[in-house]
Formats: structure tokens, sequence, C-alpha cells
């Protein structure tokens, strides 16, 4: 082989580690951006039997229905805690902030934020379906899928 052969090879190495290096990178620094959709149930019990729940720490997306009887606010502050079910389960989210006019209680949210202990979630934004015709796919989904009477008593 001679030198410029060489040069060649050792360059398209160089490229070739350079475009590797540049995509774990890029990737390392998506997967931190990254909100999972879950339903309460599989906060609590996984995506599926077994199946990997959220850790404490991350950022998630959850969506289910708002369990009547359960918004607490907060009379000094725009702090408010309320509880999201489906026919698996129920975790509690915290807000403070101003909810959305159509946020009331047996409507379909979808709260944004961190898990910060096993069922219970501390929501950065809370979004409410915008008529009564409209859910949000993923709940939709997720609610034909797990759909049985509701936890709680409450209507679904």
């Amino acid at each position: 082989m001679n030198s410029r052969r060489k040069t060649r090879l050792w360059l398209a190495l160089a490229v070739l580690l350079g475009i590797g290096l540049t995509t774990v990178l890029v990737l390392y620094a998506l997967r931190s951006n990254i909100d999972l959709f879950y339903t309460p149930g599989e906060v609590i019990y996984g995506k599926n039997e077994g199946g990997q729940k959220p850790e404490i720490g991350q950022r998630l997306r959850i969506g289910g229905m708002v369990m009547p009887g359960s918004v607490k606010r907060d009379a000094h502050s725009l702090k408010v805690t309320f509880t999201l079910y489906d026919a698996r389960g129920a975790v509690s989210v915290s807000y403070d902030g101003i909810l959305p006019d159509l946020f009331r209680e047996g409507q379909g949210v979808v709260a944004q934020g961190v898990m910060d202990g096993p069922v219970h979630i501390q929501a950065k934004e809370v979004l409410a379906k915008h008529d009564e015709n409209y859910t949000p796919p993923e709940i939709k989904q997720a609610m034909d899928i797990n759909h049985r009477p509701a936890v709680g008593g409450a209507k679904s």
C-alpha cells in the first residue's frame, strides 16, 4: 500500500468515526427530551405484563380521567392536586398554575411533567379535551384496551 492510499483510508475511518460519534451524541441528547405517554395503569404495573414502568425523576405524559371528588385546590395559591384513573389504577397529580377552562371532574386530561413518587406526578402542564366528541388518540386507544367499569364508582 502506498502512502496516498493509507492517507485516504485513515481519512475515511476518521470521517466514519466522526459521523458515528455525532449520531451517538445526538441520540443521547434527544433521549433526555422525550416524554413518553403512559396511562395510570401503565405507571403502576408497566406497559404490559411485567413491562417497563417509568422511573422516579422521568419526564412523561400521563392521560386518564379526573376522578370525581379528587380535585383539591389550595385556597392561598394556584396549587391543585387531583387523581387520574383508568380501568387498571389511579395516580395523583400535583400542578401549580392555571388549569384549562374545560378541566373538571370526570373529564379526560393529559398531564405532562415529572414522576416524583411511585404513583405521583408533578405536572408542568395540564391539557383538557376540547369538546365532547374529541379524545386524544393515546387516551382513546388506552381506554379502549382497558375499558372496564371505572375505579371508585366514577362514571366512565
